[in-house]
C-alpha cells in the first residue's frame, strides 16, 4: 500500500511540475497586450493557449474597445493577465515589386574618424573631442548642417578656432567641443572626420493600404553599411527598379539581387525610416487584390507564400515553410523563421537573397509578415516580421 502511495505522490508531483513548467513557458512565451477585430476569439496553438475576457478597460482615444482578459492554458489552467484591444480588421494590398530608395539624412553620420597630417604630427580632432563611429552631426558652431559639404565649409570658417558641436548618439543629445586642425596636405582646416547625408538602394514593397494610400517595405530600416546604426531620416524618394540579374546564395556567402533605377521620375515619396521598415506614398495605387492582414496570434508555423521579384517576370508566388513563430514582440525583424521549398525559387536565388527584403509572407489568405533578413550559412532560411508590427509601425 505504501509503495502505492509513494508512486502516486510521484505522478502527482511530476504531474504539478510540469504544469508549473508548462504554465512558465506560457508566461514567457506570449506578450502582455494583444489585438483582435470584432467577433474574434483569441487563441492560438490549435487552442492550448486562450483569453476569457475579464474587465472592461477605457477605450485609446475612442479608436478602439480595450479589455482586460485571463490568459489560459489548455482552457483551464490561468496563466496571467492580459490587455486586449478591438480594433478594426485592415485590408491591403500584397507587394512583392522591387523599389528604389534615395534618402538624405536628418544632420550627418560619423561613418569614420581619421588622422591629419600638420606640422605638429598627426592628429585626430574628431577623436580628441571623443566623437565615435555612428553618432550623427545636427549642428557646427550653431548652424544645422544636413550635407556633408557643410560641415567641411564650417570647419574651414573657423580657422582652427574651437567649434562646438551638437550630436545624437543612441537618442540621446550631447555636445562637444571640437578644434580644426591645418593640413599640410592641402591648408585646409579640417575635423578628420567622414561623414554621410545620404544613401541609395533596393528593396522590395510589402503592402499597399488603399486606405491611406501608405506603402511598406523592407521589413527592417535602413542602416549605415559602415556603422550598422539605423541612418536618420530628413527626407527621401521611391523609384521605379528593373532586376536585372541576381548572385545565387551559397551557404556563407549571401546573394544578391541586381538591378537599376528605370529613369529619375519618383513613384512616390519616402516619409519614415523605421526599424519596422520604410514607410511612404505611392503616386499610383498597385495592381492586385487586397487581402486581410493577419494579427499575430494567427500565425501559425506551417506551409504558407512568399511574393518576390528575382526577374524580368515580374512578381511571382513562391512556397516556404514557416519553421517558428516567436509571438513576443522583437524590434529587430525576427518575429519568424522563414525555409524557402519552392524548387523554382532555390533554382533562381538560392534561397533568400540581398534585396528580397520586404517580400510579403501569405498564409491562409491573409498578410502574415514579410522577409527580413537571411541566415548567412543557410540561404534557404531567413527571418520575418510581421505584417501587425509594420503596420503598427506605420501608424
Amino acid at each position: 500500500m505504501n509503495t502505492a502511495w509513494q508512486a502516486a505522490a510521484a505522478c502527482a508531483a511530476a504531474l504539478f511540475a510540469s504544469v508549473c513548467t508548462a504554465v512558465g513557458v506560457a508566461g514567457r512565451m506570449t506578450c502582455d497586450s494583444y489585438h483582435v477585430t470584432p467577433g474574434m476569439t483569441l487563441s492560438w496553438n490549435q487552442g492550448m493557449i486562450s483569453a476569457r475576457p475579464a474587465e472592461a478597460l477605457a477605450a485609446s482615444g475612442g479608436a478602439s474597445t480595450r479589455y482586460q482578459a485571463e490568459l489560459m492554458l489548455f482552457d483551464a489552467i490561468p496563466v496571467k493577465t492580459i490587455s486586449v484591444s478591438v480594433v478594426p480588421e485592415r485590408q491591403v494590398i500584397p507587394g512583392g515589386t522591387p523599389f528604389g530608395i534615395k534618402m538624405f539624412t536628418d544632420g550627418v553620420m560619423v561613418v569614420g574618424l581619421s588622422e591629419i597630417q600638420t606640422k605638429d604630427g598627426m592628429r585626430n580632432p574628431g577623436e580628441e573631442a571623443g566623437l565615435r563611429m555612428g553618432d550623427v552631426l545636427v549642428s557646427v558652431g550653431g548652424v544645422e548642417v544636413n550635407r556633408n559639404e557643410e560641415v567641411a565649409s564650417l570647419m574651414e570658417q573657423s580657422g582652427g578656432k574651437p567649434v562646438e558641436l551638437r550630436y545624437v548618439r543612441g537618442n540621446k543629445e550631447a555636445s562637444a567641443t571640437l578644434t580644426p586642425v591645418k593640413s599640410l596636405v592641402d591648408g585646409r582646416f579640417k575635423a578628420g572626420l567622414w561623414v554621410r547625408d545620404s544613401t541609395a538602394g533596393i528593396g522590395t514593397v510589402t503592402y499597399y493600404d488603399p486606405a491611406t494610400m501608405q506603402f511598406g517595405g523592407l521589413g527592417h530600416g535602413v542602416c549605415d553599411t559602415d556603422t550598422s546604426e539605423l541612418m536618420p531620416f530628413l527626407s527621401g524618394e521611391i523609384l521605379p527598379v528593373t532586376i536585372s540579374g541576381v548572385t545565387k546564395g551559397t551557404p556563407g556567402a549571401p546573394g544578391e539581387l541586381h538591378g537599376y533605377f528605370a529613369g529619375d521620375e519618383a513613384i512616390g515619396v519616402m516619409d519614415a525610416n523605421d526599424a519596422a521598415g520604410v514607410y511612404g506614398s505611392l503616386y499610383a495605387q498597385p495592381a492586385g487584390e487586397s487581402v486581410p492582414v493577419a494579427l499575430r496570434q494567427e500565425v501559425s508555423p506551417g506551409e504558407a507564400q512568399i511574393i518576390s521579384t528575382v526577374d524580368g517576370e515580374g512578381p511571382q508566388t513562391y512556397q516556404v515553410i514557416l519553421e517558428y513563430v516567436n509571438y513576443l514582440d522583437s524590434g529587430e525583424g525576427k518575429n519568424l523563421i522563414v525555409r524557402v521549398t519552392d524548387p523554382v525559387l532555390l533554382e533562381k536565388t538560392g534561397g533568400i537573397v540581398q534585396g528580397m527584403s520586404g517580400s510579403p509572407i501569405l498564409q491562409n489568405g491573409k498578410l502574415v509578415g514579410a522577409v527580413t533578413h537571411v541566415f548567412v550559412n543557410d540561404p534557404t532560411r531567413g527571418y520575418g516580421i510581421f505584417a501587425e508590427n509594420m503596420l503598427e509601425a506605420a501608424g
